[in-house]
């Protein structure tokens, strides 16, 4: 298994937003990232939004057209070289897997749904990395077409980060259905922005800040539309968000709005975003914001390219879960390294995934398998999951969370526990068989007790090969190899030993 990181000249950046669909392409030289193409289309998928959150047929249709013509843009990369990410829409459509599978397909690569702290997260790492260095605080927010996010955060590190569940085209959809902007349909859409942002107003000017920035299309927009109306050099101001609500009512419909600057697409969205502005600053006393021209997609060319460069968020994410749940590092690293040696005995069966991708599912299931026990022996390994699921990690998607938690999850006691939920992949399962086989060896806790071992896939299963005599002198181990055969028997697969 190689450990060397692939170098790729080119590496690029799919944002799924619930308003616009964005790719961004950036040349990799001496570690830095030069962007040097993008393509954006307004998809309005969260527009496709009914009651029950079910995304129709037609904004379906718009975001695979979207991917079908950012694959030809991307056809040529190697997977490892690109990430696509998708936000609110995707975080709650309750049929969202059924359009996740098609977009994957046009798109030509795999897409991560990413929760809404996420989200926050990788939006203040692109527009950090935008802005001149800086030590004081700095307050964000973006307000996206699904959910608008709030980061205070200090030279690229975010301190506070929080995802509220309104947006531009929400906001828009709901209290201007009709396309008529009257001052009492402004003042609803103001009011309940305000009540949204009531749940973080406190803790955020507790934690205070020294400048406040605007990122994504309505920032930019709201920016530019003030600037080239004269009352300000491109900053969002109270004087120039009053100035744009009178220009609203004075159009009395949206088809009807003429600003400088304004597209016809951001028009469709500007009274829902402009609602969540305007109650943003009076609820934390903004003043004045500047306009950033990076955000979420280019927090994750970042981020990718840390990976590439052996600068994983996720690696501190997890060794810092390591040392906040008291884990046993010693015994994590001696499941860590059994459990790497038998994925290398039959990893060419692998069919969704590399060798290297499943190695580092489990290093962090080695790693992170006990955290549980600090709530409560018993069952720890439904703590562990548990945790791994819901927390909020940095670094990871939500699927690779869910991945993670089916690992530790799954890593003793029945297998049963696979049956009704997620698609538990050939694939996964044996990640799932070496890590229990790696935890079932070391359950004495000692470096030096353990045979070799030979692991192979046949038709009905797993056979594995011990080192004569071993089981002779560990009866123990013996008698749990017994046993988890028999779990593996209640899930119809065999595990075979021999010596």
């Amino acid at each position: 298994m190689g450990t060397k990181k692939p170098e790729f000249p080119e590496i690029a950046a799919v944002d799924l937003g619930s308003n616009s669909f964005r790719l961004q392409l950036a040349r990799v030289s001496d570690g830095h990232l030069i962007f040097h193409d993008s393509l954006r289309e307004a998809v309005r998928l969260g527009a496709g939004l009914d009651e029950k959150n079910n995304l129709d047929a037609d904004a379906q249709r718009r975001a695979i057209d979207c991917l079908k013509r950012f694959g030809e843009r991307l056809r040529g990369l190697p997977s490892q070289a690109v990430r696509a990410v998708a936000t609110n829409t995707f975080r709650v459509a309750r049929n969202a897997p059924e359009l996740m599978r098609e977009a994957q397909e046009a798109l030509g690569f795999p897409i991560e749904i990413i929760a809404g702290r996420e989200e926050a997260r990788m939006i203040f790492v692109g527009v950090s990395h935008s802005l001149p260095p800086a030590t004081h605080k700095r307050l964000v927010i973006d307000i996206g077409g699904g959910s608008t996010e709030f980061i205070i955060g200090q030279g690229l590190e975010p301190i506070e980060m929080e995802s509220l569940y309104m947006g531009c085209v929400s906001y828009s959809m709901r209290y201007f259905p009709d396309g008529k902007l009257t001052e009492a349909a402004m003042d609803r859409a103001r009011i309940a922005a305000a009540a949204e942002i009531q749940s973080i107003r406190k803790h955020f000017m507790a934690e205070g800040w020294d400048e406040a920035v605007g990122s994504s299309g309505t920032a930019k927009a709201l920016g530019e539309i003030i600037r080239l109306s004269g009352l300000s050099e491109g900053e969002i101001t109270r004087e120039g968000l009053e100035y744009l609500r009178q220009q609203l009512l004075k159009a009395k419909e949206i088809k009807k709005i003429e600003l400088p600057g304004l597209s016809a697409d951001r028009a469709a969205v500007l009274p829902g975003g402009l609602a969540i502005m305007t109650a943003a600053f009076d609820a934390l006393k903004i003043e004045r914001m500047t306009a950033a021209s990076s955000a979420l997609r280019e927090g994750v060319l970042y981020e990718l390219l840390g990976r590439l460069h052996d600068q994983d968020v996720r690696e501190v994410t997890v060794n810092s879960f390591m040392r906040r749940y008291h884990v046993d590092a010693d015994q994590a690293e001696r499941v860590r390294q059994m459990a790497l040696i038998l994925l290398g005995q039959s990893a060419d069966q692998l069919k969704q995934i590399d060798e290297d991708g499943a190695a580092q599912y489990l290093t962090w299931a080695a790693k992170l398998h006990e955290i549980g026990i600090s709530i409560a022996h018993g069952a720890y390994h439904k703590h562990s999951a548990y945790i791994v699921e819901n927390a909020d990690m940095p670094g990871f998607s939500k699927m690779e969370q869910e991945t993670l938690g089916i690992l530790v999850r799954a890593h003793r006691r029945s297998l049963s526990k696979l049956q009704g939920g997620l698609p538990v992949s050939p694939d996964r399962l044996l990640m799932i068989l070496v890590l229990r086989l790696a935890v079932l060896f070391h359950r004495n806790r000692l470096p030096d007790n353990r045979p070799e071992l030979q692991l192979s896939i046949v038709k009905t299963g797993y056979t594995l090969l011990i080192e004569p005599g071993w089981l002779v002198d560990n009866p123990l181990t013996e008698a749990e190899l017994v046993n988890e055969m028999e779990y593996w028997k209640e899930i119809g697969l065999s595990l075979t030993l021999s010596s």
